[in-house]
């Protein structure tokens, strides 16, 4: 069973401000760079979604209501759907935020998959959200399904039927398949997955290299992997990709902390502290570069997680370089540690004060929302809706 939220964080707003509900709701920012993280369905009818450049989604859709991101009270909720998921089933592999596969084989658990499948949207409704759910017998399949019928959908894929299910779908549909790779596969006149599932091991090869092989048999709806329920989280990270090349230090450095502090937030959500910290760049003729770093210990702010970052930037950019895309994770997940200079109280009381503010201004923007409080411009500007040079005032403002 591959479950998947409905226009998850879009929801939760709507969730969260009754007067919004029936009406086009964007999470993003909508300044001059912003990107749409989230749409509602309403505003999805006039053609937002996605990963959409601000002001393309402001033209489309002029009267919707933009809500800038509050991480913090989606993980909460997501917390709360996958205490539901745990209560039917221990197998469960977590993909996303918004998203999970349960292993719910007829019989092992007391019932069948379609009446738990129901059960479970049904609990998901009390908490007043929606969630769209594909049953089949591989990961491939359960997860295209859940996509065929949203909102609230509940698609079932019988077993022997999966070819026949995908053969008319748009090889897009498959997970693994990007612009590049289906503009290649067009060129060869592959365009459904029932013609991707013909392909030869040797055409396949040459058009989709050493994933091919696994790609035909997806296409085929072949998947035999099982669901990891006890897989570990091995990074927590965020990215961003820019509508305008970003070529100014002080936009870079920012959009760098706005990143950090988002990741610091996640990893305090989670009750997670990482030592090695990764930046990745992807500059405007799209070559990618990542720069790690192992801090001393274990953190979760974003005034030690920060610095680290801003050393990786000076080793990765050259001012005036364009860069299309930031990325910040954390990994080497371990215990905090509060291990200190035995000989410096200052310090520790400093941490000590560190960890209050983090925590506190993230249950302020948990409950007012990611603009409700920022940092001075020596400080570490934290707010997606604040992208703004310090001086002079940029053309966003």
């Amino acid at each position: 069973m591959h479950v998947d939220m409905d226009a998850f964080f879009a929801s939760v707003e709507q969730l969260d401000h009754p007067e919004w509900r029936g009406k086009p709701v964007i999470v993003g920012s909508p300044v001059q760079r912003g990107v749409v993280s989230t749409a509602s369905y309403e505003a999805r009818a006039f053609g937002v979604h996605s990963a959409m450049p601000a002001f393309h989604a402001r033209r489309l859709c002029p009267g919707a209501i933009w809500a800038p991101p509050r991480f913090g009270r989606y993980e909460e909720l997501s917390e709360q759907v996958r205490s539901m998921f745990s209560d039917i089933t221990p197998v469960l592999e977590v993909a996303s935020i918004d998203e999970a596969y349960l292993d719910v084989t007829p019989g092992a658990h007391g019932e069948q998959p379609v009446e738990v499948a129901r059960a479970l949207q049904q609990r998901v409704g009390t908490l007043g959200l929606s969630c769209s759910i594909g049953l089949a017998a591989g990961k491939t399949v359960a997860k295209i399904a859940s996509d065929v019928h949203k909102p609230h959908g509940l698609t079932i894929v019988s077993p022997g039927q999966e070819a026949a299910f995908l053969a008319a779908m748009s090889v897009r549909a498959l997970g693994g398949i990007g612009p590049s790779t289906y503009k290649r596969l067009a060129r060869a006149g592959i365009r459904t997955l029932g013609e991707l599932a013909c392909l030869d091991g040797s055409t396949a090869l040459r058009l989709l290299g050493a994933q091919g092989d696994v790609l035909v048999a997806r296409a085929a709806g072949i998947d035999t992997r099982p669901v990891r329920g006890d897989r570990e989280r091995k990074s927590v990270s965020a990215e961003r990709t820019f509508s305008h090349d970003l070529r100014a230090r002080d936009e870079v450095e920012c959009e760098v902390r706005v990143l950090v502090t988002r990741v610091a937030r996640r990893l305090r959500a989670q009750g997670m502290a990482g030592r090695t910290v990764t930046l990745k760049l992807r500059y405007a003729d799209f070559t990618t570069r990542t720069a790690s770093h192992t801090l001393e210990n274990a953190s979760d702010l974003e005034a030690e997680l920060a610095p680290a970052a801003i050393i990786l930037l000076e080793k990765l950019w050259t001012h005036g370089v364009g860069l299309r895309l930031l990325g910040f994770g954390v990994s080497g997940f371990s215990s905090r540690s509060e291990q200190l200079d035995l000989f410096s109280a200052v310090a520790e009381d400093e941490t000590r004060v560190s960890r209050d503010l983090a925590y506190g201004i993230d249950r302020v923007r948990d409950r007012f929302g990611e603009d409700a409080l920022d940092f001075g411009i020596r400080g570490i500007r934290t707010s997606p809706q604040d992208r703004r040079s310090p001086e002079p005032p940029s053309r966003d403002k």
